[in-house]
C-alpha cells in the first residue's frame, strides 16, 4: 500500500498550477472546477502540529478534478513523466472506467500531461487515453510516446493564465461529433 508521503505529493507543481488557473477560471466566471481529495487513513499524527505525518491511501480515488465549463461537466486527471514515454500503468483501471462513465454521460474527460524534461503542457482527450489503453489491453504496447501524441493539443500560458487548458477543451469539443 502507497504513503501519502512517499508517492502522493508527486506532481504536486502541476497540481498547484492546476489549482491556480482553475482560481482564475473561477474568478472569471469561466468555469468551476473542483480538487478532488484522495480518500486517506491516518497513521501517525504529530502530537504539537497534530499533522499527518503518515497516512495510507483509503481506496481507489476518481479522477483529481471535476466541474463545469461553461455548462459542460468535465472530469480530468493530472499526470507527469520525465521521459517521453507515458506508461500506461500511471493511469488505473478505475480511472479509465470513471471516465468512459463520465463520457457516456455526455461530459468531457481528459488528461493534463507534463513531460517535466521538456517543460510541455498537454490535454489529452479521453480519446486517445482509450486508443492508447485498448492497444495496451490487447497485448500491445503498455506505454505511448511524445511522437504520439497530438501537438496540436499542447497548453500555453495565455491571457494571463498560466495553464490556459480551455483553448485545448473548445478544440476537443469542436472535434466531437455531438449526438
Amino acid at each position: 500500500m502507497a504513503t501519502w508521503n512517499s508517492r502522493g505529493l508527486r506532481g504536486s507543481a502541476l497540481e498547484e498550477l492546476i489549482n491556480f488557473t482553475n482560481d482564475t477560471y473561477l474568478k472569471n466566471h469561466l468555469a468551476l472546477i473542483q480538487k478532488i481529495p484522495t480518500p486517506i487513513t491516518p497513521i501517525k499524527i504529530d502530537r504539537e502540529t497534530r499533522h499527518i505525518t503518515l497516512a495510507y491511501f483509503d481506496k481507489k480515488s476518481t479522477v483529481d478534478y471535476i466541474g463545469v465549463i461553461q455548462g459542460i461537466p468535465v472530469c480530468f486527471d493530472a499526470k507527469e513523466t520525465a521521459v517521453d514515454t507515458f506508461p500506461l500503468q500511471n493511469i488505473h483501471a478505475h480511472q479509465i472506467s470513471f471516465m468512459s462513465d463520465f463520457e457516456q454521460q455526455k461530459g468531457i474527460a481528459f488528461i493534463i500531461l507534463h513531460y517535466t524534461a521538456r517543460n510541455e503542457y498537454y490535454y489529452l482527450p479521453y480519446c486517445d487515453i482509450i486508443k492508447f489503453w485498448e492497444r495496451s489491453e490487447k497485448g500491445g504496447r503498455k506505454s505511448f510516446t511524445y511522437e504520439e501524441i497530438d501537438k496540436t493539443y499542447r497548453i500555453h500560458m495565455s491571457k494571463g493564465v498560466m495553464l490556459h487548458y480551455l483553448e485545448a477543451l473548445q478544440k476537443d469539443i469542436l472535434q466531437r461529433d455531438w449526438e
